[in-house]
């Protein structure tokens, strides 16, 4: 495991400043497909991007000091129970496992009537104390998630829908209070954390920006072919808070909400998959230094980038739901592909997709190396506060997912993804992802030997089959071939008896 971790962080290390290229990837290391697929959906190939500014943090310095019982009261404070929505019996069911890292946001759309957003957003924005803190009118908030939820149904997406939406920011939650990230936090930028989280692919088209950009829509005109997708992502949801009854910032002050549309701004962006190695670049260097100091708008784009393609990192029969899903929508958009006379994007013909390689890539060069990057830097930040971010997890209902501190003189053990390398007495959070991955991507490499063995068998049929018709074929031609000289034999014989009798 740690094996594989380290020569994929090797791998990680050597990108290129500039390309972002996967040209240190091993021709033999995935197959031509997959490698296609890595390069066009991770990588910029189109446009030269403006550098920025290496900036201080903009946003408002932070207490460390807080109590860990303030998060317990808060996380179960409620204003007057006539004013808040009304939940089924069904749904507080599901959410009393919220905290847990494979929380099943399926059950949580069966039992609420497949509107995921709806509850699960106002359970989360609740429980954190933001309707209380911002002064949100409850009505305004269910009007707004309404809205929210019937904007990522718009397109009927198999993948990118309202589900989607609900599972990362149940993922963003259960980083939030699990590792004791929110304690390194403000109010507001908890707030504009899970706002982000619940809106970073409002109205998804279920294609993606390449599409866009090879099909000329008018999204990407609008959007001059840059960052297509998630610029209509937040466009869109500012105009639907622009509405008076969906407004759930109307009592923010100027500043605050400037702060706070910001910080969603820089964080919906960071999800352009195109983005990926130089963010993980960026902040792996940042880590390097000998006291890092992580811009919060960063860290929370790293942490809302990770939780969006997590899917793979939860138990196996999530991740593969989850999976099935997006192998049709880009099924769906290689239909269209076909359609429009385009050439079929990576993994989106659905008559030649390598599933389980594709899978296996995904995990071995995105997601874990993410993770990782992801883990480190929550450790460094939270380090200065961790006897407060030990006490976070402690209402979990997962076993092992909050976060623990190194015990003194060791370091991380090997089930939370320690490194026999790391300093003494170093701040660790727990990882339930890294079982996950292990056992997904073992699932997967056992799949991949399975489906080749079948490719062969049908090749090897099909080779069989070949051989026999043409055998038949050749067959054919000899007989009819025979059947002709024979006709030719008994017409001279003919000719032949007729002579001898005119004779």
């Amino acid at each position: 495991m740690f094996e594989t971790q380290s020569r994929y962080e090797l791998w990680n290390s050597r990108l290129a400043d500039e390309d972002d290229e996967l040209s240190e990837v091993q021709p033999d290391a995935v197959p031509p497909e997959v490698r296609e697929w890595l390069a066009s959906t991770f990588t910029r190939q189109l446009a030269t991007t403006r550098k920025k500014s290496d900036e201080k943090p903009k946003f408002r310095s932070v207490a460390h000091a807080i109590r860990a019982g303030i998060f317990v009261d808060r996380i179960y404070r409620r204003v007057s129970s006539t004013a808040l929505m009304q939940f089924p019996p069904e749904v507080v069911r599901v959410l009393k496992t919220l905290d847990d890292w494979s929380f099943d946001v399926f059950a949580l759309a069966e039992a609420g009537n497949c509107m995921p957003v709806k509850y699960l957003g106002y359970d989360l924005l609740n429980r954190y104390g933001m309707i209380h803190k911002f002064k949100v009118p409850p009505a305004t908030l269910e009007t707004f998630l309404t809205r929210i939820e019937e904007g990522y149904c718009r397109f009927r997406n198999p993948y990118h829908n309202n589900l989607h939406a609900a599972d990362v920011a149940q993922t963003v939650h259960h980083v939030l209070c699990q590792t004791g990230l929110m304690h390194w936090l403000t109010d507001l930028e908890i707030f504009a954390t899970l706002l982000a989280a619940l809106i970073h692919d409002y109205e998804h088209t279920g294609t993606t920006n390449n599409f866009h950009v090879m099909s000329g829509s008018d999204t990407a005109m609008l959007y001059n072919d840059r960052a297509v997708l998630e610029n209509h992502h937040i466009s869109a949801a500012f105009r639907v808070l622009k509405e008076d009854d969906c407004n759930v910032l109307q009592n923010l002050s100027r500043d605050e909400f400037r702060e706070l549309r910001t910080l969603i701004i820089d964080m919906v962006l960071a999800t352009d998959m195109s983005f990926h190695f130089q963010q993980l670049k960026n902040m792996r260097n940042l880590l390097t230094l000998a006291e890092p100091q992580v811009d919060k708008s960063k860290a929370l784009s790293l942490v809302l980038h990770c939780c969006d393609i997590s899917h793979p990192a939860k138990r196996w029969d999530i991740h593969h739901k989850w999976t099935m899903l997006l192998l049709e929508e880009f099924f769906r958009q290689g239909d269209l592909e076909r359609e429009l006379g385009l050439p079929f994007s990576p993994l989106c013909d659905r008559n030649n997709t390598l599933v389980a390689e594709s899978q296996i890539g995904f995990i071995e060069f995105i997601v874990e190396p993410s993770m990782t990057v992801c883990a480190d830097m929550l450790e460094i930040v939270l380090a200065p506060i961790a006897p407060i971010a030990c006490n976070a997890g402690s209402g979990s209902e997962e076993k092992g997912d909050g976060p623990e501190p190194a015990a003194p003189g060791s370091a991380g053990s090997a089930k939370n993804g320690g490194d026999p390398n790391e300093k003494p007495n170093r701040f660790k959070i727990r990882k339930p992802w890294i079982t996950c991955l292990a056992e997904n991507k073992k699932i997967w490499k056992e799949q991949a030997v399975r489906d080749a063995e079948a490719r062969a068998a049908a090749a090897a049929a099909e080779a069989a089959a070949a051989e026999a018709a043409a055998a038949a074929a050749a067959a054919l031609e000899a007989a009819d071939s025979s059947e002709g000289q024979a006709a030719a034999d008994d017409g001279t014989d003919e000719g032949k008896g007729e002579e001898a009798e005119t004779n």
